[in-house]
């Protein structure tokens, strides 16, 4: 780190801990120390700091130390976007390559009924920009809508509707395919809020019956990744992301020879994937692939 203070919630974000959002979670719930004392939120931390996060002692470490790695995973539906879940359901997180000393990052969320494109970074600092409203990043999904969908409704949702947590709006609509009641077509929405797609069809009384992400900023759900495999972005990939979020370039490291085999062993990893039942309850009985 250099000489000058920086906001606790970064640094931990930078260390690979988790996002800006996760890290102020924690400071608030007195998880984190500072020279030994229970941080609050607001305090900033020089590199001559002892920082601690639930009592292991964390590396403070400039922007530029940071290993910058990048996955592409493909989400199946039945999975959620969270590290654990009280109830057992299969998470993101549980065919991802493990990492030592650092943690993934998911930039951006998917419901448990949404599938396709999700992005994971080492990267604290790239996740937050990424995810930041402000530097509205485009995410694009392919969607089937049940219903009769008209000039109207596609006019009202690009000019923009009123949702019950503000103004809402695709910033384009292309029909995709398909027939009647089942018509495929592609969004594209500049911000990542909860359920924001479905909800704006719903604004005009259309319902979603699926809903798969597949893009992200510049980065396109392809072949490298089926349902729930992941695949690292090439150096090419996470600039063009960087740039994006106004970061400059940085090396992706390469793999030590113990992280391929681990990586490689992660990777053939097969379990079932829950599907969802009728009723939002979880199908335990899917055999493994």
């Amino acid at each position: 780190m250099t000489t000058t203070s920086e906001k606790l919630q970064k640094v931990l974000a930078r260390a690979g801990l988790g996002s800006r959002r996760e890290m102020e979670a924690a400071i608030a719930d007195g998880r984190v120390k500072v020279n030994g004392s229970v941080a609050t939120l607001g305090d900033r931390v020089e590199a001559r700091d002892r920082v601690s996060f639930d009592d292991r002692p964390i590396t403070l470490r400039a922007a530029d130390e940071v290993p910058r790695r990048v996955i592409m995973y493909n989400k199946p539906e039945g999975e959620l976007c969270t590290r654990k879940d009280p109830e057992g359901r299969r998470t993101v997180f549980d065919r991802l390559p493990r990492l030592k000393g650092e943690r993934w990052i998911a930039i951006g969320r998917l419901d448990i009924n949404t599938s396709g494109l999700l992005l994971f970074t080492t990267d604290g600092e790239l996740a937050n920009r990424l995810m930041h409203p402000s530097t509205e990043i485009e995410r694009e999904y392919a969607v089937r809508v049940m219903g009769e969908v008209n000039r109207e409704h596609v006019v009202a949702m690009v000019e923009g509707v009123m949702l019950e947590d503000g103004p809402a709006r695709f910033s384009d609509v292309q029909e995709f395919g398909g027939e009647g009641i089942n018509t495929w077509f592609h969004v594209v929405i500049m911000e990542g809020r909860n359920r924001e797609v479905r909800r704006l069809w719903e604004s005009q009384g259309l319902t979603v019956s699926r809903l798969k992400r597949v893009r992200y900023g510049n980065i396109f759900l392809d072949k490298r990744a089926k349902a729930g495999e992941w695949t690292e972005l090439s150096q090419d990939e996470v600039d063009d992301l960087a740039g994006l979020a106004g970061l400059e370039s940085r090396k992706v490291p390469e793999l030590t020879p113990d992280e391929k085999n681990r990586w490689s062993r992660d990777k053939n990893k097969r379990r079932p994937v829950h599907t969802m039942k009728r009723g939002g309850k979880p199908d335990r009985g899917d055999k493994k692939r």
